[in-house]
């Protein structure tokens, strides 16, 4: 569905990824692990576009990625970014509306405001509330419904449990799960190695801009050495 092929990017004179060809297949979802600096985040902005491409490939459905994010999410990919970047100006029902008209049926989707409303019941009871009024966790469950409004093929997801209470980071799972078993592909950037693990069908740890090891939820739990090595854990 989506592949990379010996991507180089970074931030302006500062390359950080090095090399990195990685797979995220149709119906799957695919969890990039790896220490902080690794160039987990720096990967999925190049795939979104909001870094440069210095060289390789980025393919989607096998064609070229176009180089403009607005294009990026035209094609189908969703973006939820480690910083949430809702709109702290709206309310949250004008929030999930600019995704729902911008996307509204695209590509046979069939995400819709009393839908995501309906996966995160939260947000409901929230619809009048300005984004800084929002707890972290309810600025999670809104970013993640705002990219559900966009009926993508592919949702991405970086950090999607950072900073939040035990309590949120196992709503969020639930809810990912669900996504999961309904047939939604997904990439997950995470740190928290159980939550990625348990939600994954595919795993790709990623050092120093390579993926350095790759295989099934289960293969790195049992590899002991990779996660002392690579992931610290």
């Amino acid at each position: 569905m989506l592949e990379l092929n010996t991507v180089e990017s970074g931030y302006g004179e500062t390359q950080v990824l090095h090399g990195l060809s990685l797979k995220a297949q149709a119906g799957r979802v695919l969890a990039i692990l790896g220490r902080n600096g690794a160039g987990k985040s720096t990967t999925l902005k190049t795939i979104m576009g909001l870094l440069p491409l210095k060289s390789g490939a980025i393919a989607f459905d096998g064609k070229p990625i176009e180089r403009q994010p607005f294009r990026v999410a035209h094609d189908g990919i969703a973006y939820v970014p480690e910083t949430r970047d809702i709109f702290p100006s709206l309310t949250v029902r004008e929030n999930l509306e600019i995704a729902e008209a911008r996307f509204r049926g695209r590509g046979g989707g069939d995400w819709t405001m009393a839908r995501v409303l309906d996966l995160f019941p939260r947000l409901g009871e929230r619809l009048d509330n300005g984004g800084t009024q929002l707890s972290g966790g309810e600025q999670q469950m809104l970013a993640i419904a705002r990219a559900l409004l966009m009926n993508p093929r592919l949702l991405i997801l970086d950090e999607p449990t950072e900073g939040l209470a035990p309590i949120i980071v196992r709503l969020i799972h639930d809810k990912l799960q669900e996504l999961r078993q309904g047939g939604l592909s997904m990439i997950v950037v995470e740190q928290n190695f159980g939550f990625a693990t348990s939600l994954a069908d595919d795993v790709a740890v990623v050092s120093r801009g390579q993926v350095v090891w790759a295989g099934d939820p289960a293969g790195i739990r049992g590899d002991t050495q990779a996660q002392a090595r690579w992931l610290g854990v």
